[in-house]
């Protein structure tokens, strides 16, 4: 069962690694490219879901009410992370995004009541030793520096979804807690219609369709589904090659 969790993440970070291309590909606010990521992730989703045996159904008010958090956490997670890119590179929204397991190795104990490993403790020290070396000038006006504190934000951010995501996982279908948590994070962001132009063509629109079903979609199912088997610790350790896959393909 490990050894199927570790293939499902490594694919899941393929594809997350790839979908940060997009936010050079597409002429869009983090905003827009975000509600479209996960437009079409919610349908691709809830069509599965609807075709398939599982249920929508959760089974207490508690849980109801972390999915109806974790929506919003993705939007803003999304949209830092893109918007990290968008005022740097591909390389360094990869690279800051990725101190995610840094904060994962601390909160996940703190969350699960479990003991620290030591060996991950150097291995968080190390990957913010690595920000600091990409960071060029610590300048708040800098947009290679403000690039960095996106990405900080977007790890940060992606550290309590792998941890709470590893809870809900014990209970529910991983296309179930894909599906809302996409959803949510459509509604939160629509609004942003009324005040961003969204002109879309072909292009536009497959590469939205793409980054949404496949890297979104599918690359969010297997992430959540290999929280059954591995520790977010783990999962956030193996994630930080996603940088390497981004900025290889980039």
């Amino acid at each position: 069962m490990i050894r199927r969790g570790l293939l499902e993440i490594q694919a899941a970070v393929l594809l997350f690694g790839l979908a940060g291309l997009f936010g050079k590909l597409l002429p869009f606010s983090p905003l827009l490219i975000v509600l479209g990521r996960v437009f079409f992730a919610g349908i691709t989703l809830g069509l599965i879901i609807h075709f398939s045996t599982l249920t929508w159904q959760v089974k207490n008010k508690a849980d109801l009410i972390l999915l109806l958090s974790l929506g919003p956490l993705l939007a803003f997670h999304w949209v830092a992370f893109f918007q990290s890119i968008q005022i740097s590179s591909v390389a360094i929204g990869l690279l800051s995004y990725s101190t995610f397991p840094v904060f994962t190795v601390f909160f996940e104990p703190w969350f699960f009541r479990e003991k620290i490993k030591k060996r991950n403790i150097g291995l968080a020290f190390l990957c913010l030793f690595g920000v600091y070396l990409i960071t060029p000038k610590f300048n708040w006006h800098h947009p290679e520096f403000q690039g960095v504190l996106w990405g900080i934000l977007a790890g940060l951010t992606f550290s309590f979804l792998t941890i709470f995501n590893r809870r809900l996982s014990q209970k529910y279908s991983s296309l179930v807690i894909a599906f809302y948590q996409d959803a949510l994070a459509t509604l939160v962001l629509l609004p942003c219609l009324f005040w961003l132009s969204l002109s879309l063509n072909v292009r536009s629109l497959a590469l939205l369709v793409f980054l949404g079903t496949i890297c979104t979609a599918l690359a969010h199912t297997l992430f959540i589904k290999s929280m059954s088997f591995l520790r977010a610790q783990t999962a956030a350790i193996i994630s930080s090659l996603e940088p390497v896959y981004g900025i290889a393909l980039a």
